[in-house]
């Protein structure tokens, strides 16, 4: 699936995401500070990723775990510091939000530290029973 929205062209080809753009990107988020490039190869490969670019040059990139029928986890959404601000992450969750694997799902869940006005747009809550949720989180993991 491809689109160009705003001059942007936004796709969910694997093949065409620049590991090295998402590894570069991600090696410097709050979450994944220092992630090793073959972690972000095996997730990437395993999982359901959205691109945006501008020309040739990857400008975004997103990823979701999902089963295509009940469930998604969407993750590692990167806007490139000189293009934030520009809309580029809303156009690419409006792609996102349209894919046909990602459609009737029961239960679709983020993380977010900063950006809860961005999903809000797009139907994400807080957690409706935040008490049924648990979790493991190994904070630091990629630091060596």
């Amino acid at each position: 699936m491809e689109n160009t929205i705003n001059n942007y062209r936004i796709n969910d080809q694997f093949e065409q995401t620049d590991l090295n753009f998402v590894h570069r990107e991600l090696a410097k988020s709050y979450w994944s500070k220092n992630i090793a490039f073959e972690t972000v190869k095996k997730s990437s490969e395993n999982s359901l990723c959205f691109n945006a670019f501008l020309g040739n040059e990857q400008i975004a990139f997103a990823r979701v775990i999902t089963d295509k029928t009940s469930f998604a986890y969407l993750c590692d959404v990167i806007v490139t510091e000189s293009f934030r601000g520009k809309g580029i992450g809303k156009t690419l969750m409006a792609f996102i939000m349209k894919h046909p694997d990602l459609q009737g799902l029961r239960r679709f869940t983020l993380a977010t530290k900063d950006a809860h006005g961005l999903y809000a747009q797009f139907g994400f809550t807080a957690l409706k029973f935040p008490d049924r949720q648990m979790e493991i989180n190994v904070r630091e993991i990629y630091d060596f």
